[in-house]
């Protein structure tokens, strides 16, 4: 059996005992008893049974993640981001025990590969909420205070008996977290008058600003960072 099938049969049953039994019953013992293979090919494949267990979150995030990459951005920003805080909530419920061993019992500092990616497709959908001039706090904040917001949500629906999850309440919270990093769209029919309360809006401009920053040509490097720490500091106060 090649290593790439060998470590594929032992993710397989893995996963399977994850999605059964829970995150206990996948010991090294076990998973090697289930996927007919020897203690040390697992160790030499895997590191240990918590490099295993992040291959097993890894690869479960796949799906989850080519969803996410596949969100069409749309002529508003801020709707894909709840687009996005959406599927991330229908994942946790979709998948309980994987979602349970990606977020329920943090690292800090050891996040699996999956997860990051996860993060990083977050901050885009922030990123492009900042360009259109709607964010009123920073990115980075915006984007931790999301993931907070919806990481902890999922957790409590998931603990949550299925007949009584309250899905209104998860909209609720979705909404909230929305109110207070964004800022609301100016109506269709009123450009001018949204441009005159965009710019007189400094903080928000401060961080449009600072979003395309990195798409400025004009700019030496070190007028950029220039640029950059003068913004913080409007934008932080």
């Amino acid at each position: 059996m090649a290593s790439s099938s060998k470590r594929d049969t032992i993710l397989d049953a893995a996963a399977d005992l994850l999605a059964r039994e829970g995150r206990d019953a996948v010991s090294t013992r076990a998973v090697c008893k289930a996927a007919g293979v020897q203690a040390p090919i697992l160790y030499r494949l895997f590191g240990d049974k918590q490099g295993l267990l992040d291959a097993v979150a890894s690869r479960g995030l796949t799906s989850y993640i080519a969803e996410k990459r596949r969100i069409t951005p749309s002529g508003d920003p801020v709707d894909d981001l709840r687009r996005g805080w959406d599927a991330h909530i229908g994942f946790g419920l979709a998948e309980p025990a994987l979602y349970s061993l990606i977020y329920g019992s943090p690292r800090p500092g050891a996040e699996p590969e999956g997860a990051k990616q996860a993060a990083e497709i977050l901050a885009g959908l922030v990123h492009r909420v900042a360009l259109a001039g709607r964010l009123r706090v920073p990115e980075e904040r915006a984007a931790r205070v999301v993931h907070a917001a919806g990481r902890g949500t999922t957790l409590a629906l998931i603990a949550t008996p299925e007949a009584d999850r309250d899905m209104e309440a998860a909209r609720i919270v979705r909404e909230a977290v929305i109110h207070a990093i964004t800022e609301p769209a100016p109506a269709p029919d009123s450009a001018r008058a949204g441009s005159a309360r965009a710019g007189g809006d400094v903080v928000a401009g401060a961080i449009t600003l600072k979003a395309a920053l990195g798409d400025l040509k004009v700019l030496s490097p070190s007028e950029s960072l220039l640029l950059g720490d003068w913004l913080d500091r409007i934008i932080e106060g």
